[in-house]
């Protein structure tokens, strides 16, 4: 089985982001905005596996999509946590540089989900069966 490389990425990033919210809320005692990136943070991933067993490739290229958005919900509220110095410029500058590669993955599994299924709305073949009269 071919190792599902945005998959472990995005499980990477959930940790990461699992993490900042426990120091956001031990070290900080910052209890909302750390729900915020919590939710959107590790849903990316949920998404990716919900893809993962999509029941067509317009629903795959959907859960796609929902994950892209949470990607890009989830950069605001990095940006926020640094603007109001809840985290440091190093530390936004690492998670968000994450968060963007997440992005770029997924966009490009998107515009190649949608090529492959253009191409095989475009196909067209006929099978001839094995008992077709010469």
């Amino acid at each position: 089985m071919k190792e599902n490389v945005l998959r472990k990425k995005s499980l990477t990033f959930a940790v990461r982001i699992v993490n900042l919210s426990k120091y956001l809320r031990e070290n900080k005692k910052e209890f909302t905005l750390s729900d915020q990136v919590l939710r959107s943070g590790t849903a990316i991933g949920a998404m990716i596996c919900e893809a993962e067993r999509s029941e067509s490739t317009p629903d795959f290229i959907h859960k796609l999509k929902i994950a892209e958005k949470e990607a890009n919900e989830t950069l605001y509220w990095l940006e926020l946590l640094k603007e109001t110095q809840y985290i440091t410029q190093t530390e936004y500058n690492s998670i968000n540089d994450n968060t963007i590669e997440l992005i770029k993955m997924l966009v490009s599994s998107i515009k190649t989900a949608r090529a492959n299924y253009k191409q095989q709305q475009n196909s067209s073949f006929v099978i001839i069966p094995d008992s077709f009269p010469n």
